[in-house]
């Protein structure tokens, strides 16, 4: 059985299983995490599911961390330092990598007697992986929380990679909510003030998990501050009845805010989460307006002089009540042509990015995004596997969406009106 990253699997232990070497034994749980945690009404903590008992490397013991690190990162990183009261030795990371990599390379066959469900996770938890360790490059993985900073505000907690005074966030009303896990400068509340309830983007906060920090080791604030602000202008110019709305922004806490009106809606991310599986249970004329939603979007995106970038299921949110989508994020959407000049480094999920948006001094334009909503449709109607096999409608809609995703541009639909004529034609 192959999947995208196998060689990086494989690749890892070849070159690393003499860490297997000499190393000590002793009994574990051999199933441990937080699946196997139960909490009684007294607020007692049990393990659970000891079956799975077995002498082995006291490492090895940490493959499940995997289940728990998917969960809870603050979790999985206190799992870690509880265990070695501190941080880990050196040794530890290259293990658990390897022991890591040797777990998902028998996930495939071990699912497939358990059906669909299990196997959508096993390629999902492959993916996570292979981007938690940099394709196997780095053996400490981006979940692990080193230096973090939790606090509460309202009551509600979040983490920071240190202290930061949000008082002033009561001018707003109060939190009910925090969004701190996005990979983005951004940390988001949701806050009501006298019945009405708002969400409100906040850039110059010490993000714990921002990916600039990440890649520099630094605290770079005023990035996140830059790019929060230039994104006013795009919920302006774009306001449509698919987006957000945007309702002001102001310079306040030495950052920058934008609100929003709250929308009773869910995000579909990270898959294999409990509304990513609720979406993708819906009914398909529901998941088919919802698709149709998005792409006419793009479509006034693109007659608005725009190309979307960095879109892909945690821009999409789903309103069960009112039966619409949302789209809720669109800070990186540039002016078409936008060019890659110098490899800039195009940011999204990997299952949405077309093959010019990796490349250097590459036009990224209107039908960049066709292939973006060619991706799409795939990720609606068959869990990202774009084989005919896993397609869930007729086989004339496969093969326009197959289109829409074509290496070479020329190959795909000219324009996202082309696709949508395409798309409905053949419904």
């Amino acid at each position: 059985m192959k999947f995208n990253g196998d060689n990086f699997f494989l690749d890892y232990i070849n070159q690393n299983w003499r860490l297997l070497e000499n190393r000590p034994m002793c009994l574990t749980h051999g199933d441990f995490h937080v699946g196997n945690l139960v909490i009684s009404p007294n607020k007692e903590l049990y393990v659970i599911d000891f079956q799975r008992y077995r002498i082995v490397d006291p490492y090895s013991a940490f493959m499940s961390i995997m289940f728990s690190a998917n969960i809870s990162p603050h979790f999985a990183t206190g799992q870690i330092r509880g265990y070695f009261n501190g941080e880990p030795p050196e040794n530890f990371w290259g293990l658990l990598a390897f022991y890591l990599t040797a777990v998902n390379i028998n996930a495939l066959p071990w699912s497939i007697p358990f059906g669909q469900e299990e196997i959508d996770f096993a390629y999902n938890m492959i993916e996570k992986v292979l981007s938690w360790f940099d394709n196997m490059k780095n053996p400490v993985p981006t979940w692990y929380l080193k230096d973090f900073h939790v606090q509460c505000i309202d009551g509600i907690p979040y983490k920071l990679k240190k202290a930061f005074d949000f008082s002033f966030l009561n001018k707003y009303g109060k939190v009910f909510k925090v969004f701190d896990e996005q990979g983005s400068g951004n940390i988001t509340f949701g806050i009501e003030n006298n019945g009405k309830k708002y969400f409100v983007k906040f850039a110059g906060a010490p993000k714990e998990n921002y990916i600039a920090n990440r890649e520099s080791g630094d605290i770079d604030t005023e990035s996140a501050i830059k790019l929060l602000e230039s994104s006013v202008s795009l919920y302006k110019e774009l306001a449509h009845p698919t987006l957000i709305k945007f309702i002001s922004a102001e310079e306040i806490g030495s950052g920058y805010a934008v609100i929003f009106e709250w929308e009773t809606a869910v995000g579909i991310e990270p898959k294999s989460s409990v509304n990513y599986i609720k979406f993708m249970q819906m009914p398909i004329e529901n998941k088919m307006r919802a698709f149709e939603d998005i792409i006419e979007f793009h479509a006034y995106v693109a007659k608005k002089g725009y190309v979307a970038l960095d879109f892909y299921d945690g821009s999409i949110l789903y309103d069960y009540d009112k039966e619409k989508v949302i789209i809720c994020d669109i800070d990186l959407y540039q002016k078409s042509p936008f060019v890659n000049v110098g490899n800039i480094g195009i940011v999204g999920s990997a299952r949405y990015v077309s093959p010019e948006e990796c490349a250097e001094d590459d036009v990224i334009d209107e039908i960049t995004n066709v292939y973006t909503m060619g991706a799409t449709a795939f990720a609606l109607f068959a869990y990202g596997d774009r084989s005919p096999e896993a397609w869930t409608l007729n086989k004339i809609l496969y093969n326009i969406a197959k289109k829409a995703v074509s290496y070479e541009r020329c190959e795909r639909q000219q324009s996202i009106e082309q696709l949508i004529n395409e798309w409905r034609n053949a419904k």
